[in-house]
C-alpha cells in the first residue's frame, strides 16, 4: 500500500491527483490549505513558513511515502525537492522539445511570474538563443477555477481568458503554452476552444510518472482519497460537490 500526500491552497491538487489515479492505484491524502489561499499572493518569507509547516504536518499526521507540493508558485520560489518530496514546475523540457516556432508562454501566478525562481528555472533549462519565453500573470484565471465560475459561467470565463491572453497571444508566434498553475488544467478545454492553433500542456502526467518510478513496487490494490482542508470546511465541501466530488472534507490546520 502506497500513501501519497498532495497539498496546495485549493482545488489545484486535484489536477495532480487525477493524473496519479489515471496511472496507478494509491492511498491519497489531499490537503487544501484554504486558510492560506492564494499562495500566489504571498511573499517568499510567508510561503516558506506555510510550506515547511504543511510538509511537517503531512509527515507527522500521515507518514506518507511521498509528499507532493502541488503548486508551481512555492516550487519555483523555494528549494523543496528531496527523495520524498516532489514539487511541481512548468514542463519546459517537453515544451522545448515540441515547439516549432520556438516561442513558449508560461501561464502562472503573479508571484511566480515575478519570482527570481522562475527566471533561474528558465535558465536551468538551457534554451538556445533562438527561443523566446513569455511569462504571463494568470491569477485572474486561477480565480475562475477556485470560485467555481469555470463550471457555472463559461461566458464570463471566456471574457476573462480573452482579456488576460488575447493581446500577447495574437501579437506573437507562440505555439506552446504551459499551464503552470495546477488550477489551470481545469480551464484547458475552454482555452483550447478559444485558441485552436495552440497546444496547452501541464505537469500532471509528468509528476504522476515521476512518483510511479519511485513507488512502483509498493502499489495499492485500489484508489482511495481522504480530503482535509483548513479554513471554512463547509464552503470547501460545496466547492468539491460542484465538481462532482462527494468525499467528506475533514478539518485540518497548520499553526503559523
Amino acid at each position: 500500500m502506497v500513501k501519497i500526500a498532495v497539498f496546495d491552497s485549493g482545488l489545484g491538487s486535484l489536477s495532480i491527483i487525477q493524473a496519479i489515479q489515471k496511472l496507478f492505484k494509491a492511498e491519497i491524502i489531499y490537503f487544501a490549505d484554504q486558510q492560506n489561499y492564494p499562495y500566489g499572493k504571498k511573499s517568499q518569507t510567508q510561503l516558506r513558513k506555510i510550506i515547511h509547516k504543511s510538509i511537517k504536518l503531512m509527515q507527522e499526521r500521515f507518514s506518507p511515502d511521498i509528499i507532493v507540493v502541488a503548486s508551481n508558485t512555492p516550487s519555483l520560489m523555494l528549494n523543496l525537492a528531496t527523495r520524498k518530496i516532489i514539487d511541481v514546475k512548468p514542463p519546459l523540457k517537453y515544451a522545448q522539445k515540441i515547439s516549432k516556432s520556438k516561442q513558449i508562454a508560461i501561464l502562472a501566478t503573479k508571484a511566480a511570474v515575478k519570482s527570481k525562481g522562475l527566471t533561474r528555472y528558465i535558465k536551468k533549462n538551457n534554451f538556445s538563443k533562438s527561443f523566446r519565453i513569455f511569462k504571463i500573470n494568470c491569477s485572474d484565471l486561477i480565480e475562475l477555477v477556485e470560485s467555481g465560475k469555470f463550471l457555472t459561467n463559461k461566458k464570463y470565463c471566456k471574457k476573462v481568458i480573452k482579456k488576460t491572453l488575447q493581446q500577447i497571444l495574437s501579437q506573437q508566434s507562440i505555439d506552446i503554452v504551459t499551464l503552470s498553475s495546477t488550477h489551470l488544467p481545469f480551464l484547458k478545454s475552454l482555452l483550447e476552444k478559444e485558441y485552436t492553433d495552440l497546444q496547452f500542456i501541464d505537469s500532471g502526467d509528468i509528476i504522476a510518472q515521476k512518483i510511479y518510478t519511485k513507488i512502483k513496487n509498493k502499489q495499492s490494490k485500489r484508489n482511495s482519497l481522504k480530503i482535509f482542508a483548513s479554513g471554512d470546511v463547509k464552503r470547501f465541501q460545496k466547492k468539491l460537490s460542484r465538481i462532482g466530488i462527494k468525499n467528506k472534507v475533514n478539518s485540518l490546520s497548520i499553526l503559523l
